[in-house]
């Protein structure tokens, strides 16, 4: 093959790979839809004369873009400060994230994230935050993300409660 041919051949496959990248879109440039709500929680393993409740907020977001479907949150905690540091508070907590197809409500996509160690690790004004990595699932169509925060309180012979925050819009 002669210069000149590997040259334009070269060229060609340079603008293809370049057309190719600039087509992805990372999850940060994305339009996300998101939706916070907030609910106060009684700490179901204790009943002393103490406030326990904790104030949770949730901000879920959901995007679309090339065929995919994304979700993301950030889940925000204001525990008395007391709290902060004791690691007998839970016996697990978890933060699950799902993508919804609203058409069929059918969930699509789901990933639960471990926050018990986050959550009993507060700062000492007992408050904290954390956002899920994105989660991504191809569909041509439209989707909401949503989340449920289930909480295992020590001591109160339960199990898992779930506890459900409003979905972002759907997008």
């Amino acid at each position: 093959m002669s210069i000149r041919k590997t040259l334009a051949a070269s060229a060609v496959a340079v603008s293809v790979l370049g057309a190719t990248v600039a087509m992805a879109t990372p999850a940060s440039a994305l339009s996300w839809s998101c939706k916070t709500s907030s609910k106060s929680i009684d700490d179901a393993g204790y009943n002393g004369p103490w406030a326990d409740n904790w104030d949770f907020k949730i901000k879920v977001c959901a995007a679309r873009s090339g065929g995919y479907g994304y979700g993301k949150a950030t889940i925000s905690w204001d525990a008395p400060p007391y709290y902060s540091g004791v690691t007998t508070t839970f016996d697990a907590a978890q933060l699950r994230l799902v993508l919804v197809r609203p058409d069929s409500a059918a969930t699509v996509k789901t990933a639960t994230y471990d926050i018990q160690y986050k959550l009993e690790h507060s700062n000492s004004s007992g408050n904290g935050s954390w956002t899920t990595p994105t989660i991504k699932f191809k569909t041509g169509k439209r989707v909401y993300a949503d989340t449920t925060l289930r909480l295992d309180w020590n001591s109160d012979g339960k199990g898992y409660r779930n506890y459900g925050f409003t979905g972002s819009p759907s997008v």
